[in-house]
């Protein structure tokens, strides 16, 4: 046998080879197979050495310490790339080539592969994956109560075989290239319909760019990549599309900062329509819902019984996630669009995704065979329907251009801000709900309560303490305003929860959300400005798009002006630093970041000037884009109440400022009305009895 030791100069030569590969943006199935035997070897070798009783303990801590350091390569290489991020998970399919790949590895420093090292047998048993997969029990009730449900596969006729004069051709890389050889003036929008009306179910005006793709849906189209830039309400553009195309159930596939959103979404534009969102196994989720919400994250465990579920829509949003056909979840949404439109005819598939390309061409493949228009080696028939119309062959002059609009025609839209800048605001804040993570969540909500409980205790013993003349029925506003009063002015003192200490709680459990959002939007808009009230939170910002590998400035208030405006230079003239991360109180004033036109509000401001003050940084003379502030808020929180008492208070800031005679709202008024609300909530929720005192009569 060989030196152990050798193993790890092995793997650390293997893990520099892959993390050069990583770094040049040219992943190969080999580079991963290599990968992935490195992973498998680092993970076995750690196990070995912790159980090795008979080397003395120096020996070992330096060993652990050496594989502790490839490790930490593997992971940074790991997120330049979704696919070798995949083979780092616990349930990851190793391949024969891997197992092959670590066998070499071994016997190059001469160990032998032991026979639990060798390649493993065709699997008996269920994969982890597969084990892992839940139905919950409200889709076992849908389905025992409605078997009419139901897919219907006899609506799905196979298309009648017509002559092919380019079935002899291979297309997929020349219709790939068409878009690589696209001039300035190529078509990047399939021509849409003019929108019969601006009027939405719900009430709510659309924008006209908006309406077009819903015409479009309801004039029979049924396959779309919507391309829009971030901000032109490709949220409500698929809701619509699908009330137009009766695309229901339908099926949501989602990054999990946005689930929430989309939920909210539902409801604001299509009110008739009930969504349902799925957490982790599913317990909570209504089965008889008309929009499904999915995360990525937890689609593996649902996949299975959301092909059975007779879906007549789909959509996926922030579709770039799919590019790499290898990692797991690329494998089940492309599994289920090729269930769905294997049992509905015609079913409305959406690709939504801002950046429709990363980091070259192919990554068309996943999207377009996602919405059916091309499978593993040649365009389906639509497609090739519409490339044998044009009387080209990947040999003629033409071909590229005409197969290009053929592409496009199936269903690519793209807008841009400044093409539909009349249609949009040229300054609008937009909320985006999330979830706190589960620990996070729960013990946030317990502290609202222990604060709300302090408050009902100083309400009771205000009101027991009192004259029986000044009894009121029911709760008595006045008092309840006061208690707020002295909560707010011994916030500074109290020792337990107070709603300053919460805010910032809840800004923490945001930060790696709002941060994760605003990494998604650089890389589908462009540079975005990252504003926080708290130091913390922007380092948990700082971090996240460090791992992601993305470029920022920090601007901050304990810098001097030189290394602040440096930073402000960098930000404003580097085309390859992304993110401003900012301090909202030292940033919020006095500088031009008016190259960025998307602004991520990780906290609340506790007043609309100081909020403003920061989107105009972005929005001002000589900004030529309309500015999009995107506020992240903490579903089911506090959070969520300070946010509309913020807008309730921009109202009358705006008319007081206006020449009204009104008083211009200060910070303390929101903090109050806040406390005011959360009593006055706690108070509803209690006897009647305890709300007011006896009258005495």
């Amino acid at each position: 046998m060989g030196d152990r030791g050798d193993i790890i100069a092995e793997l650390a030569r293997a893990v520099r080879e892959v993390e050069a590969a990583a770094q040049s943006g040219r992943v190969s199935p080999a580079v991963r197979t290599k990968f992935q035997a490195v992973a498998l070897l680092v993970r076995e070798e750690h196990a070995r050495v912790r159980a090795d009783d008979a080397s003395n303990a120096t020996h070992r801590a330096e060993q652990l310490k050496r594989l502790d350091g490839i490790a930490t390569i593997l992971a940074k290489t790991a997120v330049r790339d979704p696919a070798l991020l995949a083979l780092l998970t616990e349930d990851a399919v190793v391949s024969d080539t891997a197992h092959s790949r670590k066998r070499e590895m071994l016997r190059a420093v001469g160990i032998e592969p032991t026979p639990d090292e060798a390649p493993p047998a065709a699997p008996a048993a269920p994969s982890a994956a597969s084990e892992r997969r839940v139905v919950p029990q409200s889709v076992v009730s849908r389905q025992l109560a409605n078997p009419f449900l139901a897919p219907d596969f006899t609506s799905t006729r196979p298309a009648p075989v017509r002559p092919r004069r380019l079935a002899g051709w291979e297309l997929l890389g020349p219709l790939l290239g068409s878009f690589e050889r696209a001039g300035g003036g190529a078509p990047a929008c399939m021509a849409l319909p003019a929108p019969a009306s601006l009027h939405a179910p719900g009430g709510l005006e659309l924008m006209p760019h908006q309406a077009q793709v819903v015409a479009a849906a309801g004039s029979g189209h049924r396959t779309f990549l919507l391309a829009d830039e971030p901000g032109l309400g490709k949220t409500a553009q698929a809701l619509l599309a699908a009330e137009a195309a009766n695309a229901y159930p339908l099926l949501v596939v989602v990054p999990n900062v946005v689930k929430t959103n989309w939920a909210r979404e539902a409801g604001r534009w299509t009110p008739q329509r009930s969504a349902t969102v799925i957490h982790g196994d599913g317990h909570t989720i209504d089965g008889f819902a008309d929009v499904v919400v999915v995360n990525y994250e937890v689609l593996d465990r649902h996949v299975g019984w959301i092909g059975d579920f007779g879906f007549r829509g789909m959509v996926v949003d922030e579709a770039h996630f799919i590019k790499n056909k290898t990692s797991q979840r690329s494998q089940h949404v492309l599994e289920l669009s090729e269930r769905i439109r294997s049992r509905i005819a015609r079913p409305l598939l959406m690709a939504l995704t801002g950046t429709p390309l990363i980091n070259d061409i192919e990554d068309f493949r996943a999207i377009w065979q996602f919405l059916g228009w091309i499978d593993d080696t040649k365009p389906l028939a639509e497609l090739m329907d519409s490339l044998e119309e044009t009387g080209l062959t990947p040999a003629d002059p033409g071909f590229y251009p005409a197969a290009r609009n053929s592409v496009v025609d199936l269903g690519i839209v793209r807008r841009r801000k400044v093409d539909v800048a009349a249609d949009i605001p040229a300054r609008r804040i937009a909320d985006l709900p999330v979830e706190l993570d589960e620990k996070a969540g729960r013990s946030i909500r317990a502290a609202e309560r222990n604060l709300a409980r302090r408050l009902v205790s100083r309400y009771e013993s205000a009101l027991a303490a009192r004259a029986s003349a000044d009894d009121v029925e029911g709760i008595d506003h006045d008092l309840v305003r006061r208690v707020a009063r002295w909560e707010q002015k011994d916030a500074t003192t109290t020792t337990g929860e107070n709603v300053f200490g919460m805010m910032r709680r809840i800004g923490q459990a945001k930060a790696a959300l709002a941060a994760d959002y605003a990494a998604q939007l650089a890389r589908s808009a462009g540079k975005v400005v990252f504003f926080a009230k708290h130091v913390d939170v922007m380092d948990v910002a700082e971090q996240t798009f460090a791992r992601d590998g993305i470029r920022f400035s920090s601007i901050r208030g304990d810098q001097t002006p030189a290394s602040r405006q440096k930073h402000i230079d960098a930000f404003v003239h580097d085309p390859d630093v992304a993110i401003a991360v900012c301090s909202l109180t030292a940033a919020g004033v006095g500088i031009n970041l008016q190259v960025a036109s998307n602004i991520v509000l990780a906290e609340l401001s506790w007043t609309d000037a100081e909020q403003t003050q920061a989107i105009d940084r972005s929005h001002r003379i000589g900004q030529t884009e309309p500015v999009t502030a995107w506020r992240i808020i903490a579903a089911q929180t506090i959070d969520a109440r300070i946010a509309e008492l913020i807008d309730s208070k921009a109202g009358l800031a705006a008319r007081a400022l206006d020449g009204s005679e009104e008083e211009v709202p200060s910070s303390a008024d929101v903090q109050h009305e806040a406390l005011v609300a959360l009593l006055t909530d706690a108070l509803s929720a209690l006897p009647p009895a305890r709300a007011s005192a006896p009258t005495g009569h």
